[in-house]
């Protein structure tokens, strides 16, 4: 069975009519009804009932009809991509919220000014989710802040980070220069969510101290964190790239940790079978040119 079996029995169920199939694709009439026979044959189906010099499509044939023109549209829209791909190649690029905040809206616009035939599509998401599109092959190539469990993945750090831990003016810390993890203690926080790389690596820095904080507040966006701990529902810890605007509005103030300093890589990740074809090296070369 191939495509083009395919796009002949479309063509005799649109047309009712062997040789009309036949005009209509500029081939012989022996050679569709040949095809037709030799799918029949295959399937042990009728596909056309013959009365009166005319075909009506059987049950079997409406439900190969769905199939075969499904098949067909993909295979068309496969060439079509192809055949224009010299033209304009598009990869698809993954980002973890810090990071699609921060780092690249200037890192795909200037590689699409280097590149003018290269598009790309971004998805930003979390750390496990980014990395679930890795491995499904939704995404070709990610940067993010979280750490990645699948040894499926090549890892490779980009971009050195801050977290800083900031609070807003009503809160008691305002003014402060430094506080201790243990002061920490139960303190009400405004964090992002589950599967967050910024969170993770927060979360494990207070166990090794033996400290909880007061999950007071969730969100999945950089905007509304800052807000919360700004209108005084907590503290957070979060990208310094992110938090320096409002800091020198004077809307947040950063609180050194005394024992711990915060530190992590944007790392560059794609799943390790995967082609790297010359857009995406390009890219790469872009995203390397920060480390």
């Amino acid at each position: 069975m191939t495509i083009r079996h395919l796009q002949i029995f479309i063509a005799v169920a649109d047309c009712s009519n062997m040789s009309a199939a036949a005009k209509k694709l500029y081939i012989s009439q022996p050679t569709v009804s040949q095809v037709i026979s030799e799918m029949e044959d295959v399937y042990g189906v009728k596909l056309f009932e013959r009365l009166s010099k005319k075909l009506y499509i059987t049950q079997a044939g409406n439900q190969l009809l769905g199939y075969a023109k499904s098949i067909v549209a993909l295979f068309e829209e496969m060439q079509h991509s192809l055949s224009h791909a010299s033209e304009h190649q598009t990869i698809k690029v993954g980002a973890t919220i810090t990071v699609g905040n921060c780092l690249l809206p200037g890192l795909v616009s200037r590689a699409e000014a280097k590149y003018p035939n290269m598009g790309v599509q971004v998805v930003t998401d979390n750390t496990q989710k980014i990395e679930k599109m890795i491995l499904n092959s939704e995404l070709d190539l990610a940067v993010v802040e979280g750490a990645i469990k699948s040894k499926d993945i090549i890892v490779k750090p980009a971009v050195e980070d801050q977290l800083i831990l900031v609070c807003g003016i009503d809160h008691p810390f305002w003014g402060k220069d430094s506080v201790s993890i243990e002061e920490l203690s139960e303190q009400p926080f405004v964090l992002r969510e589950e599967g967050s790389g910024t969170r993770e690596q927060f979360e494990k820095c207070l166990e090794s101290k033996g400290v909880s904080v007061y999950p007071k507040w969730t969100c999945h966006g950089s905007d509304g964190i800052l807000s919360a701990v700004a209108g005084g529902q907590g503290l957070t810890v979060i990208s310094k790239l992110l938090a320096d605007n409002m800091v020198a509005q004077n809307k947040l103030h950063i609180i050194r940790l005394k024992d711990a300093e915060l530190r992590r890589t944007f790392n560059l990740i794609y799943h390790k079978n995967k082609f790297l074809s010359k857009p995406m090296l390009n890219f790469i070369g872009e995203v390397m040119e920060g480390n």
